[in-house]
């Protein structure tokens, strides 16, 4: 009988792991690390660092991982969607607005300057690099996210609602990278990509998304108040959507994460407009049939479920990548450089004039968490064509910044966040 393959190893390391994280989740929560810290140091011994059970190559295996990565981040943007529960007209929402377009283009324009003077990049590579680090991450970041429906914290409301947003609008400065490297058509003048990569498929894949969510919610409105139909199955539902969506927006050459993240915000509007006092369900409807607020709720606990899953998934195979990367000496004044420098001057840059000061906007500095999306695009640049140089250079700098943002601030997050916690709390005998 032959050996275990790579396939059934993973399936028992990841079995064993989410049983232990599930069993020991309140233990581990204690602790000042997070569960993606957990998952790099299995992955790690798991590799060629380690008992050498797994191998992955990110010039080799390069669509397989873009691959896993593009499905982590739709779900983690799918469910960003449904946890930001605000009303479009609240002022609470130029908070992500501005840290997704204002503090990305500055993080985006620092990165190309350092990598220009300070790492010898060709233009087209530095902007590519500013791209790939200026997205924060949806799936690494839920801890510091909104999780309570109940939530209107502008800190994790406003890091919730950056994280879903600029893995978007991040993509045309990707596509601006590439085209400088000569890999994607601009245009003359660069008119391709400011009509096509900018205005229509940040446009239409904002439309698109809203457009898909909302006659899904309608519809499972209409069915569950009018027919009195039970509709089972959540889960298909969800995965339905953001498959449905995300297709749909790459065939009308749209931006898909744009589009599943509106997607996931309209089903959710109409999930809270049908929990308004003003529209009880008929009194026909059976009371064991769930409202269609109460499925909006289900399918947003099955995707967060879902996302942990992705999470265990990548963050393990990140583990398992370190052995095959070769990390360079820039990498150790660059990512204090990034997290201490270039992240702080953009959120404040980009918060100029909000109502967000103090603790707010110094943990919104901090916690500019870089993960998975950031592999996702490096991974892209990849497969379109990045020259085997440039390709490992960006790949050092990228897997050296993620796993350093696993680390500093999985360690941080618990101390900070309780502490930020401790002091909404009012004081005794405070009126």
């Amino acid at each position: 009988m032959n050996g275990p393959t790579a396939f059934t190893l993973g399936c028992i390391v990841v079995g064993a792991l989410l049983i232990a994280m599930t069993l020991g989740g309140s233990f581990i929560s204690r602790l000042p690390l997070s569960s993606a810290m957990l998952y790099l140091g299995v992955g790690i011994a798991i590799g060629p660092w380690g008992l050498g059970l797994w191998k992955l190559d990110a010039l080799k295996d390069t669509q397989l991982l873009e691959r896993l990565t593009e499905v982590a981040v739709l779900i983690s943007l799918f469910t960003a969607g449904m946890k930001l529960k605000l009303p479009l007209k609240d002022r609470r929402w130029w908070i992500p607005l501005r840290l997704a377009s204002l503090s990305m283009l500055v993080t985006v324009a620092a990165v190309t300057a350092i990598g220009i003077w300070l790492l010898d990049l060709p233009v087209g590579a530095a902007v590519l690099l500013g791209a790939i680090l200026a997205p924060t991450d949806p799936v690494l970041a839920s801890d510091v996210q909104l999780s309570d429906p109940g939530d209107r914290d502008r800190l994790r409301f406003g890091l919730t609602g950056e994280g879903g947003l600029n893995d978007g609008t991040a993509f045309p400065v990707v596509m601006l990278g590439l085209g400088l490297l000569g890999l994607h058509d601009l245009g003359a003048g660069g008119w391709r990509w400011a009509a096509v990569d900018v205005l229509w498929a940040i446009a239409g894949g904002l439309a698109l998304g809203s457009l898909m969510g909302a006659l899904l919610g309608h519809a499972i409105l209409y069915l569950r108040t009018r027919h009195q139909e039970a509709l089972d199955a959540d889960e298909f539902i969800a995965l339905g959507l953001i498959a449905l969506t995300y297709g749909l927006a790459l065939a009308c050459q749209t931006y898909g994460f744009l589009a599943v993240f509106a997607a996931g915000l309209a089903l959710q509007r109409v999930g809270e407009k049908a929990a308004a006092p003003a529209t009880e369900p008929p009194p026909e409807l059976e009371p064991a049939t769930p409202t269609p607020a109460e499925m909006m709720l289900a399918v947003q606990r099955f995707n967060s479920q879902l996302e942990r899953f992705v999470e265990v998934g990548i963050v393990l195979a990140i583990g398992v990548l370190l052995a095959t990367v070769r990390f360079r000496a820039e990498l150790l004044w660059f990512i204090p450089v990034l997290f201490l420098l270039v992240r702080p001057l953009s959120v404040f840059a980009g918060l100029l004039g909000t109502t967000v000061q103090g603790a707010q906007r110094r943990l919104m500095a901090w916690f500019g968490i870089r993960g998975i999306g950031s592999l996702y695009y490096l991974l892209y640049a990849i497969h379109h064509g990045l020259q085997p140089a440039l390709a490992q250079q960006l790949l050092s700098i990228t897997v050296g910044v993620v796993v350093a943002s696993i680390v500093v601030h999985g360690i941080s997050v618990t101390p900070l966040m309780n502490r930020y916690e401790a002091r909404k709390k009012p004081r005794p005998g405070a009126l």
